[in-house]
Order: structure tokens, then sequence, then C-alpha cells
């Protein structure tokens, strides 16, 4: 059987699709990728990397609100949920209902058998994993997200979270608690590591605009990479099909 490691992972697919767990990894649950939500114009961010990114259902508003008073309030304020979105085109105008699904990111939470961190090249190439890693994805260095009112939040860089692997300069959608809509709005901003040349570490920065088409050039690439060589007393699947060396499949 399994030994129970406590070490979690969460793949977000950028998708209307359930990703798959890594490699000899056992899938706890599915969901969808919250992001970040914003309550009476204050916002609280989830890691993308950790277990509660990953909400088992889904609502354009999956909290309340309960002050002293002993009341609480459902729905009434203008509060907002952010998703990780998909490749579906931009709609027209806000979608509701099942209009929804297609553009709210999967993501499934997995057991690993040990650490798993995030590292990144700021080049445009993903760096390999250190000696004792192995690569689990590869993706595009995702580090701060802007919501309405200047609201948001960011990703630690050691987190898987900071590694995804799809890179869209709005890689999020906003959800509104009174409506129900979902919808991309042109006050949303996306923050990303970029592209550092060795030799102009010291430099000013260079001002440049990125049109599409040319984002990929300037941004940092990543790999999410396991611990494998561990020390003595520690275990990882017994019987299972994970053996510490072993090369993980590349997703």
């Amino acid at each position: 059987g399994l030994q129970r490691t406590g070490f979690l992972v969460v793949r977000h697919s950028q998708s209307a699709q359930v990703p798959e767990c890594p490699s000899g990894m056992v899938k706890l649950w599915d969901g969808y990728s919250l992001l970040m939500m914003q309550g009476n114009d204050h916002g609280y961010h989830q890691d993308l990397g950790s277990a509660g990114s990953c909400l088992q259902k889904f609502s354009a508003l999956p909290y309340l609100r309960c002050d002293h008073t002993n009341v609480c309030y459902y729905g009434q304020t203008n509060d907002l949920t952010y998703y990780l979105s998909t490749t579906e085109p931009m709609p027209m105008m806000p979608v509701q209902r099942e209009q929804i699904r297609p553009y709210i990111s999967r993501c499934a939470v997995c057991e690993a058998p040990a650490n798993v961190m995030s590292f990144h090249s700021l080049s445009m190439t993903p760096p390999p994993c250190p000696n004792g890693w192995n690569i689990l994805w590869q993706g595009y260095s995702f580090v701060m997200h802007l919501g309405r009112g200047a609201q948001g939040g960011g990703q630690s860089l050691s987190s898987p979270g900071s590694c995804l692997e799809d890179f869209r300069a709005t890689p999020f959608i906003e959800c509104s608690g009174t409506d129900g809509n979902c919808m991309y709005y042109a006050n949303k901003f996306s923050y990303w590591m970029t592209v550092i040349d060795q030799n102009n570490q010291f430099e000013i920065p260079r001002q440049e605009t990125l049109k599409s088409g040319n984002h990929r050039n300037k941004i940092s690439r990543c790999t999410v990479c396991l611990k494998t060589q561990q020390s003595a007393g520690q275990g990882g699947f017994q019987n299972g099909n994970y053996y510490v060396g072993q090369t993980l499949k590349k997703h």
C-alpha cells in the first residue's frame, strides 16, 4: 500500500478538462482553479500550489459575509471571485450559468512522495531540476495578479503555483456574486517574471512593448521538480509505482 506522505501538489490544466496527476501520484480530488476572492473591496488570494486553490465545486460566489450582529449575508454586496481561465475565446458579453463552464480552469490535488518546488530560469529555456530532483512539468513564471480596485496577490516563486504550464496575458476571469456573471475586464493585470540577459543584470531596464505573438520571448520559463533522494528513515510509496531515482514521465 501507500505510505501517506502528506506532501501535496496541485496541477491546473488551464482548460475545461481535469488534469492528470504526475506519473506515480495519487489524485485526492479534482475541482476548479480558485485564484482570489474579493469581499468588501478587499482581496484575498490563494496559493495556486496549495490544495486550497482547487475547489471541489464551482460557484460565482463560494462564500458569504457575517457581521457582529449575528447576521450573515449572501450575494447582497458586490463580492467577486477570480478563477484561472481556459483558452476559450473571450466572450463579447458576460456569461452566465452553464455558459460559464468552458471558461473555468480545472485542477487536481495529488499526493506526492516527497517535496515539490518550482525553479525559475529567468531565461527563455526552462531550467533543469537540481541533482536529486526529477521533472514534473515546465511552464511560465507567474508571479502576481491584480483585480478590480487594485486588489490582488502573488505566488511564492518556490510554489508550484508560480509555474503555469501555459502563458496567457489574461490568465484569469472575474465572476460577480450579485448577478452570477463571469467576464474578462480591462482593469485586470497579470505579472510574470521576465527574461534577464546574463550580461545586463545591473543595467537600467530598457522599455519594450510586446504585441501578441511576441510575449513568450520575454517571459521567464520554469520547471516544477520533485525531490527524489530521501534521507534515511524517509519513505515514498511502498509497493507502489514510485521508486527513488525513477525518472518521472514528462507531461
